[in-house]
């Protein structure tokens, strides 16, 4: 008998250590909190080196451990999966118009554009143009894309949110070119998309096919994305600002759906307001986004061309009208690309 209870207490022992053991196990599992960034293309090598920032302050703030997934691809196709079911907690986007379709599908919360700063964008960006090194086809402007034998690479404005920046540039353009006569306006965005080789989903894919590829004289790029090829390849390209372009302002928004679901609103908002802090603004414009921020803006005036002529969205009406006139089905670039 003295044998049997021993022998229970040892095995009742062992229970509770076991227990305890796990019960420390789910404790430390329970720190770890997972985090899903869908992004758009340029954007892939800034938040790989924010993430990592952002880990490292929230361990040392709370003593948990973030991982975070980034998913990257044209702006418009990345608010189409995430609308259809891509979970994301975080969505940071080409534009506002993007955003809002994943808003308009019940996943974001009516006022996210005044969640944050700067109606959320934390960073901002121009159009220009990507040359090849000596610019042989000496592209200056816009109206120079429109020559015969210039091949233009852009990406499609139905898949990206790039594309879309590009279009409204050079629509711009034609604005003050032609003193607002509709019908040349039309023409000249007809003459550049002929000349245009291929139309990539999105921003990235138009860099790969005009600098890995080879293909095409220009690039209409984002400024954050021309500068990254031309720390990589500094002798290969030439950055070219045209006369007109316009400002561009990435959007940023918790996906209140999925981060309620998920348990992580507090680590969604908290990574957003992050990009607004002085170190992620340096870090923004170390890879070549403009900072929202214009006290730290103006400190990488020798990087910026702070006198550059930019519209923006405002002159089109905001995003939800210039969506619908340009780019919705039957708009003017599908009536334009017709042609």
């Amino acid at each position: 008998m003295r044998r049997f209870v021993k022998t229970a207490a040892l095995c009742l022992a062992l229970a509770l250590c076991l227990s305890g053991c796990g019960g420390q196990e789910a404790a430390q599992e329970e720190e770890t909190l997972s985090l899903t960034n869908v992004s758009y293309d340029p954007t892939r090598e800034f938040y790989a080196a924010y993430n990592e920032m952002f880990i490292a302050g929230w361990k040392e703030k709370t003593g948990q451990t973030v991982e975070i997934t980034q998913s990257h691809g044209g702006s418009g196709s990345q608010a189409i999966s995430v609308s259809q079911g891509l979970e994301a907690d975080v969505v940071t986007l080409a534009l506002e118009a993007d955003v809002q379709a994943v808003a308009d599908a019940g996943l974001i919360e009516e006022g996210w554009l005044d969640e944050f700063p700067q109606q959320s964008a934390p960073y901002t960006s121009a159009i220009v143009f990507l040359v090849r090194s000596g610019n042989p086809q000496n592209i200056h402007d816009w109206d120079d894309l429109v020559r015969e034998g210039v091949g233009v690479i852009t990406p499609n404005p139905k898949t990206s949110g790039g594309a879309r920046w590009n279009f409204l540039a050079a629509w711009a353009y034609g604005e003050i070119a032609y003193d607002g006569d509709q019908a040349q306006i039309e023409d000249l965005l007809t003459r550049i998309y002929q000349n245009v080789l291929v139309l990539d989903s999105g921003a990235r894919g138009s860099t790969t096919s005009f600098v890995e590829n080879g293909q095409g004289d220009v690039l209409i790029a984002w400024e954050n994305e021309a500068y990254l090829t031309l720390q990589e390849y500094p002798e290969g390209y030439e950055i070219v600002t045209p006369s007109v372009s316009i400002l561009c302002q990435p959007s940023v928004a918790v996906v209140d759906e999925v981060a309620n679901m998920r348990g992580t609103q507090e680590l969604a908002a908290a990574y957003l307001e992050g990009l607004y802090s002085p170190e992620a603004q340096h870090l923004a414009a170390q890879y070549y986004y403009r900072p929202s921020d214009q006290t730290i803006l103006q400190e990488y005036g020798d990087v910026f061309d702070l006198n550059i002529q930019m519209t923006n969205i405002e002159h089109f009406g905001g995003w939800a009208q210039a969506q619908e006139r340009f780019f919705a089905d039957g708009g003017i670039f599908d009536q334009i690309y017709e042609k």
